[in-house]
C-alpha cells in the first residue's frame, strides 16, 4: 500500500506517517479543534486538554490517535481563523512591540514636564508671575484628576506600564500646580484640597495594585473617584469660559446629585445588571473626558492670552505628543477603546495642536512644525497598518470597527 502523508498540525515540526489501521475502520470524519484558553500553545507540551466543538474535551492522547488511525483534522475559520491568527509570528511580534512602544513612553513621560518647571522656575525668579498665566490651571487640574482616575482604571487591569504613565503624569503636573499656586496663578485653598487628594489618590491605588487594601476601601475609593469626576468635569468646562458665561456651581453640583444617585442605587442593587456595569464605567470615561479636556482648555488660554504664549514650552508640547503617541499602537492592538481615545486626542491637540499653534505664533521654525507633523501622521499610519498585518486582516477598517465596536 502507497504511503499516506498528513498535513502538519499545529506544534508538530515534523509530518506523520499515517499507517493503514489495524483493523476495519470506519471511514475517516473530521472535527474542529479549539484551543483550550488563549490558543498561544497549541499542543505544547503540558497542554493536556482541547475542545472539540459540539464534543465536549478531548485529551491529547486521543488526539494521537486520531492521527495513527486516518481521522482527517479540517482547518479552522471564523473564529478560528482569529486564535490561528494570535498564533502567528506577527501577531506575536507586533504584540512585544506595541508593549515596549508602551513602556518607553515613560521616557517622555518622565520628562515632559520637565521643560515647562524650568520655565516656570525661571519666571519665579525673574519675578515674571503674568508668565504663568499661559499655563491654565484649571486645564492642569483637569489632566491631573484624569491621570489619577486613570491610575485606578489601569491598577484594575494590572497594566503595568501605563500605571507608571500614569503616575508619572500625577507627580509632573502637581509640581507645576505647586509652582502656579506660589506664583498666585491658582487659588491657594483649591491646590491644598487637590494635594489631598492627590496623596490619597497614590497610596491607595499602590496599596490596591500590592494587595495591601480592604476591598470596602477601594470599592469605596471608586465610588468617590466617580462621584468626583463626574461632578469636576462639568464644573471645569463652564469654569473654562468665564468670564464669557456667568460664574455659576449650578453644573457642578447638578452632576454631583446625579452621580450620588447612580451610585447609590448601583450599591443597593436598585439597578439592572447593564445599568450596574454603565455606572462602573462612568468614572473610567469621565477620567478619559478629564484628559481630553486639558488641551481644549489650553488653546481657549492661548486664544484668550495670545501675549502670553512665550509662557508655553515647545519641549513639552513635542514631549506630551511623543508620549501618547506610542500607547496608541497597544492600546490599539488589545482594542480598548477609552485608552486609544484618550492617548489619540492627547497626542494630536495637546501635544501637535499646541505646536501648530506655537508655529502660528511664529515661536517655533518651520522644522520643527514639519517634522512633528510629519513624524506624528506617519507613525499613526505604521501603527494601522501593523496591526492590519498581525490580525491578518486584508483592511485596516475592520481593526477600527472591532476597536469600537468590540470583535
Amino acid at each position: 500500500m502507497a504511503s499516506l502523508w498528513a498535513s502538519p498540525l499545529p506544534g508538530i515540526h515534523q509530518p506523520q506517517r499515517l499507517l493503514p489501521p489495524q483493523a476495519p475502520f470506519p471511514p475517516p470524519w473530521s472535527v474542529n479543534l479549539h484551543t483550550f484558553g488563549s490558543g498561544a500553545g497549541d499542543f505544547a507540551p503540558g497542554c493536556r486538554w482541547r475542545v472539540c466543538e459540539g464534543r465536549g474535551r478531548i485529551s491529547t492522547q486521543r488526539l494521537r490517535q486520531w492521527r495513527t488511525s486516518g481521522v482527517q483534522v479540517r482547518a479552522l475559520s471564523g473564529d478560528e481563523g482569529f486564535s490561528s491568527a494570535k498564533s502567528s509570528q506577527e501577531f506575536q511580534q507586533w504584540d512585544s512591540l506595541t508593549a515596549k512602544f508602551s513602556a518607553s513612553a515613560n521616557l517622555p513621560f518622565l520628562l515632559i514636564q520637565l521643560p515647562q518647571i524650568i520655565l516656570n522656575a525661571r519666571n519665579l525668579m525673574s519675578g515674571d508671575k503674568a508668565a504663568l498665566l499661559a499655563v491654565p490651571w484649571l486645564g492642569m487640574l483637569t489632566g491631573l484628576l484624569g491621570n489619577l482616575s486613570l491610575l485606578s482604571y489601569f491598577a484594575k487591569k494590572r497594566e503595568k506600564e501605563a500605571i507608571v504613565v500614569q503616575t508619572l503624569g500625577v507627580v509632573s503636573i502637581y509640581v507645576v500646580l505647586s509652582q502656579l499656586a506660589l506664583g498666585s496663578a491658582m487659588p491657594l485653598p483649591i491646590f491644598v484640597a487637590v494635594s489631598v487628594v492627590i496623596a490619597s489618590g497614590l497610596v491607595l491605588n499602590f496599596m490596591y495594585y500590592f494587595g495591601f487594601i480592604n476591598p470596602r476601601v477601594w470599592s469605596f475609593w471608586e465610588d468617590f473617584i466617580t462621584v468626583g469626576g463626574l461632578s469636576v468635569l462639568p464644573q471645569v468646562m463652564w469654569s473654562t469660559f468665564i468670564p464669557y458665561v456667568p460664574e455659576s456651581i449650578l453644573p457642578g453640583s447638578a452632576a454631583f446629585l446625579i452621580a450620588v444617585v447612580a451610585v447609590f442605587m448601583a450599591r443597593t442593587g436598585r439597578l439592572s445588571e447593564k445599568g450596574v456595569k454603565f455606572v462602573g464605567a462612568i468614572s473610567g470615561w469621565t477620567a478619559t473626558l478629564l484628559f481630553m479636556w486639558m488641551p481644549i482648555a489650553q488653546m481657549w488660554t492661548n486664544i484668550q492670552f495670545p501675549e502670553n504664549i512665550k509662557g508655553l514650552s515647545a519641549s513639552t508640547m513635542l514631549l506630551g505628543m511623543i508620549g501618547n503617541a506610542l500607547m496608541v499602537p497597544r492600546a490599539l492592538f488589545i482594542r480598548d477603546f477609552m485608552w486609544f481615545t484618550g492617548s489619540s486626542w492627547a497626542a494630536f491637540f495637546y501635544g501637535y495642536g499646541n505646536i501648530v499653534w506655537l508655529y502660528c505664533c511664529h515661536c517655533i521654525s518651520r522644522e520643527y512644525f514639519l517634522g512633528a507633523t510629519i513624524g506624528l501622521f506617519s507613525w499613526i499610519g505604521i501603527s494601522f497598518w501593523r496591526d492590519t498585518v498581525a490580525y491578518g486582516y486584508n483592511n485596516p477598517l475592520r481593526s477600527v470597527k472591532e476597536l469600537v465596536f468590540g470583535p
